[in-house]
């Protein structure tokens, strides 16, 4: 609903491509320092609450909370004041007018890194406690508030009524979020109680996580800033094109990170491996049994349901087109993409996200490569073709590294336990 009202106000215009471009920074901050910190904190967190109760899993939290929002703070200052340093690179192909468009907007949206973090750590702790409802519904809220501005404002404000509904509804999820957590009996408390075994556990994991976060997340960095190279529009091209892979991953991927990790992590802590290797297996079958069909039913609905999204207003029928080619080429990530998330959360539940960190460097410079030979050919729908391919090797690439972990992790498991069978 809110893309069906943003492509109607704006189109493929140059305020689109500012914002997106202005936004391209904030979100990544928060996939990789708070995404990547929630990651780590999961496993950790799951173990502390199952061996030492409440209260120590409430004084590793309110730890995690201090290093978070001081990062968080610290990060989004330094990108307000090198601005004028980083922007020329990311929107080389913008006009000065353009750039100075982006340059305000990412003023504006420096406080939804700090909002948006915060509920992401909360989100984390929630579902490691098996709690997954409400961080389900509660990112509702940021586009129906986006929505309301741009109702409201967008005839005056134009790109900025967009921008502030972005930090208004990021507010609003982090306030809701942290009344659920008050309701579990957790608090969300910014209080260091110490350089603790658990907490040095939780750093332990987060070095490789945000390193492999970093690389793989900056494939979207890349992809955006070169399209931005392309003719004007090809960066909301690409963003259009990718809402409705979008829309299924939220459904399907972040519904199965929520619900497995915490499932892993408990596996994981017991030493189930026979477990996790069924696990893997039954969820692996039926990703794939119902994604094919899904994504071949999608590729042959591509022009109609871009058609009827987003064809209206400020977006054309050329803008339809464009859209569509890429579209199709963004789907053919969907089976390798949700299929390699299952695989990224055992891994993470297994503590062993030095393994992601490598496959995050062979996709991030995969993904330049055949961005170079792609576009080239094919214009945006390469930048496409270039993340789709991406996909697929690290897809295969997480499903290696996991039955090797297994094996590896497990085969002492039962030497130990063939050894205790021969005991007197």
């Amino acid at each position: 609903m809110k893309e069906l009202v943003v492509a109607r106000y704006f189109g493929r215009s140059d305020a689109i491509d500012a914002f997106l471009v202005a936004y391209l920074l904030p979100s990544f901050v928060v996939t990789v320092v708070a995404g990547s910190l929630a990651s780590a904190l999961i496993p950790v967190f799951v173990e502390t609450l199952h061996r030492e109760g409440l209260l120590a899993a409430q004084e590793l939290f309110s730890s995690v909370l201090v290093l978070n929002t001081f990062a968080l703070l610290l990060i989004a200052g330094l990108l307000g004041l090198l601005a004028p340093l980083y922007l020329p690179y990311l929107g080389s192909g913008f006009s000065a007018p353009k750039l100075g468009l982006t340059r305000d907007l990412l003023l504006m949206l420096l406080p939804f890194i700090f909002f948006n973090g915060i509920a992401s750590c909360v989100s984390s702790v929630l579902n490691a406690g098996e709690r997954f409802a409400v961080p389900s519904i509660v990112p509702i809220a940021t586009p129906f508030v986006v929505i309301a501005f741009l109702a409201l404002t967008a005839q005056r404000w134009g790109a900025y009524a967009l921008a502030g509904g972005t930090v208004a509804g990021s507010a609003i999820e982090a306030g809701l979020l942290a009344r659920a957590l008050k309701a579990r009996g957790i608090r969300l408390a910014v209080k260091w109680t110490g350089l603790t075994p658990a907490l040095r556990s939780v750093l332990r994991q987060y070095t490789p996580m945000i390193a492999g976060s970093f690389l793989l997340s900056s494939t979207l960095v890349v992809d955006k800033a070169m399209a931005a190279m392309l003719p004007s529009g090809s960066v909301a091209g690409l963003t259009y094109a990718n809402k409705l892979i979008s829309a299924v991953f939220a459904i399907a991927a972040t519904g199965l990170s929520a619900a497995t990790l915490p499932y892993f992590s408990k596996m994981v802590t017991l030493k189930d491996w026979d477990g996790c290797r069924h696990t893997l297996k039954r969820y692996s079958a039926l990703i794939v049994a119902t994604t094919v069909p899904l994504t071949v039913f999608l590729m042959v609905l591509s022009r109609p349901l871009v058609t009827l999204l987003f064809q209206r207003g400020a977006f054309t029928i050329a803008d339809t087109e464009l859209v569509n080619r890429i579209q199709i080429c963004y789907l053919i990530q969907v089976p390798f993409y949700i299929l390699s998330l299952l695989f990224v959360k055992f891994l993470s539940a297994a503590k062993r996200n030095d393994v992601l960190m490598y496959g995050a460097i062979i996709s991030l410079i995969l993904d330049v490569i055949l961005n170079l030979l792609l576009m080239k050919q094919w214009g945006v729908a390469g930048i496409a073709i270039s993340t789709s391919c991406v996909y697929a090797v690290s897809c295969f690439y997480v499903i290696l590294s996991s039955y090797r972990v297994m094996l590896k992790e497990h085969a002492p498991s039962r030497h130990v336990a063939e050894q205790g069978a021969v005991m007197p």
